[in-house]
Parts: structure tokens; sequence; C-alpha cells
């Protein structure tokens, strides 16, 4: 008896041990999968690695699906396959929105609605575009008094730009196309799209004919214009913020949807610390009050430029078409230069 005991404390101990070993031993290093590969590629869903891409059958896309498909998020993945590799819409458009307060008469999203009309049409006039889902934030602060910006971090929207446009390259666009609506998204676009096509001009990628690009006037240049030819020359005042600019091409671009209350129009201005409209700033001074001291108001978050004072009363929709035209046709105009010095 005492003898079967031990044989069978002995065989115990043994199988801890085994037990142990395994449960110790240190698992076989894996290599995490190249771009395009693993869960991110192949033709079956992301399983095994990266394939030659084969056309979906011909059945899969639908003889009822919409005339004009250049929106990524509203296309099927046949339907988009079927773009880039039997259409010639091998150009991604990606478009930098954003979430920020814009005076008490226009909704928070006007960055991001705005910037889907905008490029809607920048890809209707390229011919050869497809529209990536529009970035609802951009690089920004949120403020606990005009509680209507949600912002990123510079590093963090580069990253995230980056990322996208890598995803656009990995899913079979040849071209990326940055573009935004708000000034913070300037600098990350400018440097991811830097980055990247130092990238693709390396030797293994000069086969693949692969680019990015930041068109820029869009955004600066069109607005700057915009302020001198347009508001200027009509002797109507040029705001930084929630003036004319944004708010006239919101009542255009969202007729009938209620981006502007206009029923606040005739408030929609730069307020002082006297609950009246402010006055202009003495020359090279700029609009900023130190005084701790001075009377606190409640800002109105419209804001004047280069002195003036912003101003927003006199915004119709015949101002926005002007705006919303000139940002289309500068866009267009520059991209389509662009690709004409990137031709094989």
């Amino acid at each position: 008896m005492t003898r079967r005991l031990l044989v069978l404390g002995l065989l115990a101990m043994s199988g801890v041990a085994a037990l142990a070993q395994t449960t110790t031993q240190t698992p076989p290093a894996q290599t995490p999968p190249a771009q395009g590969a693993g869960r991110g590629g192949g033709r079956q869903g992301g399983r095994g690695p990266a394939l030659p891409p084969m056309d979906p059958p011909k059945n899969w896309i639908s003889p009822k699906r919409p005339k004009e498909l250049i929106e990524f998020a509203m296309m099927t993945w046949p339907e988009v396959y079927d773009a880039i590799h039997h259409q010639g819409k091998t150009v991604a458009l990606l478009y930098a929105g954003g979430t920020e307060h814009r005076g008490m008469q226009n909704v928070n999203g006007g960055h991001t609605l705005m910037g889907h009309e905008t490029v809607l049409e920048i890809a209707r006039r390229l011919g050869n575009a497809i529209v990536l889902p529009v970035m609802p934030y951009s690089s920004n602060n949120a403020s606990n008094q005009q509680t209507g910006t949600l912002g990123l971090t510079p590093e963090i929207e580069a990253l995230v730009v980056e990322r996208i446009a890598e995803q656009a390259i990995a899913t079979g666009f040849t071209t990326v196309v940055l573009l935004n609506d708000h000034g913070g998204s300037v600098t990350p676009n400018t440097n991811v799209a830097r980055k990247l096509e130092e990238k693709y001009r390396a030797p293994e990628f000069a086969d693949k004919n692969i680019h990015v690009f930041y068109a820029d006037r869009v955004y600066a240049p069109a607005q700057d214009d915009y302020s001198e030819k347009v508001l200027k020359a009509r002797g109507l005042p040029v705001s930084g913020h929630a003036g004319i600019s944004d708010t006239a091409e919101m009542m255009y671009l969202g007729k009938g949807k209620n981006w502007v209350r206009t029923d606040l129009l005739p408030i929609a201005y730069q307020y002082g610390p006297d609950g009246k409209i402010a006055q202009p700033a003495p020359p090279g001074q700029g609009r900023g009050n130190a005084d701790p001291n001075a009377p606190r108001f409640v800002a109105s978050g419209i804001s004047g430029a280069q002195g003036g004072v912003g101003d927003a009363r006199k915004s119709s929709e015949a101002l926005g078409k002007i705006q919303y035209d000139m940002k289309v046709d500068y866009a267009v105009k520059q991209i389509q230069e662009w690709m004409a010095t990137i031709k094989k």
C-alpha cells in the first residue's frame, strides 16, 4: 500500500513538473504581417498573405446602384473595386473637416458639412476621384465657454491622416490628395504629404507610381481672394471666424437644412464689453483685452481680421455660392496642374 502511494505521488509530481515546463516555455517569435498582409490584406478579407486582387463576380454589383458613385462610404466594396480597376478612379480625396464653434448662428459641424459638399464637387469635376469619409475632427482645443469645439492635437491628426492615406494606397488608390477646411490641418497635411511623397519616391516603390499631395489652395488662397475680391470690393466686413465667409457658405450649402439659424443674423457680430458691437482695434494693435479688471463678457465666437470687427449680419446665399465656387475652382485647378506633372 505504501509503495502504491509512493508511485502515485511520484507520478503526480512528474506531471506537475511537465506542466510547469510546458507553461513556461517561450513561444516561438512571430513576424508581424507586412503592410497589406495579415488581417489587413489578402483576397479573403485578411486571411493569409496579401495576394493579387481578383475581380469580384459581376452579379455582385447591383444594376440598381446610384448613377453617381464617388463617395467611398456610400459604395459597396465591389463598387469601389470596380471604380479603381475598371473605371480609372485611382485618386482618393481625403478632406479634413472639423468640429468647432462658429458663432451663435452656425452649427458646430460647419467645417465637416462644408468640406463634404466641397470635396464631392471637386471629385465630380476631376472625374477620376473617389471621396474618402471627411474627417470630423482636426487640430483644435475645446472650451468650457464656447462649447462647440472638439479637437485633436496636431500630432494625433497627422497620425490619423497618414494612416488613412496609407490605407487608401493599400486599397488600390495610386494617388491620395489631402485637403482641409480648418486652419489647424495645414501643418499636419503639409508634413504627411511631404513624408509619404518622399517614401514613395524610393527605388523599391518607383514602379508603383504612388503619389501623395496636399492641395492647399482650397483653404487660405481661396479665402484670402474671396475677402479681397468679393467682400472688400462690396464694402463688406472681413471676418477671421464665423463671419460672412463661413456663414454665407453654410447658408448656400445648407439651404433647407437649418445649418444656420438665420433668425439670429441680426445679432451675429463680435461683441464688446458693453454688450454692443465691438469697435475696430487701433492700427497695429490686436483685439485682445489684457486688462484683468476689465468687465467680463461672453464672446460670440465671431472674430475680426486685420484689426477689424467680426460681423456676419450681411451674409447671403448668393455670397456663399461665390465662396463655394472659388474653393472648388481653386482646388480642381491646383490638383489638375499637379497631376499633369506626375504622369508617366
